[in-house]
């Protein structure tokens, strides 16, 4: 059984920094890959990045400004982000599965319950 459960979203105001964690129970190790993905009010969810066997991956809009970042020792996934801006406003989840990454949410089987983040200008 996989469970995921997001910390660390708050009120930032814009150029502000946060750092989300992602802390993953895993009891049969199946999940080999972890995303971040978000969702604004009246938006579909989009990727944000994603991590698989040491390589990362970014959507455009957060490169340079967002770090992906597996923690093995406590069993985390987090996501580092700088220079916020209000369109990153959004609840952020994080999602894992047993296969390699793709884009696309509906890949994910596994999902957290999302953390707010709320960046104001």
């Amino acid at each position: 059984q996989v469970q995921l459960v997001e910390s660390g979203g708050e009120s930032v105001q814009a150029g502000g920094s946060l750092r989300l964690s992602c802390a993953i129970s895993d009891s049969t190790g199946v999940t080999v890959s972890w995303a971040w993905f978000r969702q604004a009010p009246g938006k579909q969810r989009e990727g944000v990045a994603a991590i698989y066997g040491g390589s990362t991956y970014y959507a455009d809009s957060v490169k340079g400004r967002f770090t992906i970042s597996q923690d093995s020792a406590k069993n985390t996934v987090n996501l580092q982000m700088n220079s916020l801006k209000p369109e990153d406003t959004a609840t952020y989840y994080c999602a894992a599965d047993s296969r390699p990454p793709l884009v696309e949410s509906t890949w994910y089987n596994y999902w957290g319950q999302g953390t707010q983040v709320t960046v104001s200008s």
